[in-house]
């Protein structure tokens, strides 16, 4: 399964940050419970995609640079994780020795089409949307 527990740090990170305060990474691994070694490393990799801010010094922590309401959960998934496939056949990079040429693989067809079913159904509310539903 590709949402891996990294994934579900990171998104329990952009929630600790979506109300809006600048934290330490010791107080949003508190809130939500995610492991300290795991919380800079997300936040890293949450900062290069542009959804989270840094900042140094004494009065330094982390923010969201983008509003909630501009963030969905696949856009945190695929900050965090390099591969977003649900088996590796489904990977446009792969050759699925199974579906080249003329030879069509019905099950590969199936995953893709359950793969884009999921990555949309992520795309379609913002963290927004979920938290205040």
């Amino acid at each position: 399964m590709f949402i891996t527990k990294e994934s579900d740090y990171g998104i329990r990170i952009i929630r600790a940050l979506s109300h809006g305060n600048k934290m330490t990474v010791k107080d949003i691994c508190n809130e939500e419970q995610v492991p300290h070694q795991y919380g800079y490393k997300i936040l890293k990799k949450l900062e290069k995609s542009g959804m989270v801010e840094s900042f140094r010094g004494t009065y330094g922590g982390y923010a969201l640079s983008k509003s909630p309401k501009d963030i969905t959960l696949y856009d945190i998934i695929i900050a965090i994780e390099c591969n977003l496939n649900i088996i590796d056949c489904t990977n446009v990079d792969v050759n699925c020795i199974n579906n080249t040429g003329e030879k069509i693989c019905k099950v590969h067809q199936e995953l893709c089409k359950i793969q884009n079913s999921l990555f949309k159904q992520l795309k379609e509310k913002s963290l927004a949307d979920i938290l205040n539903s």
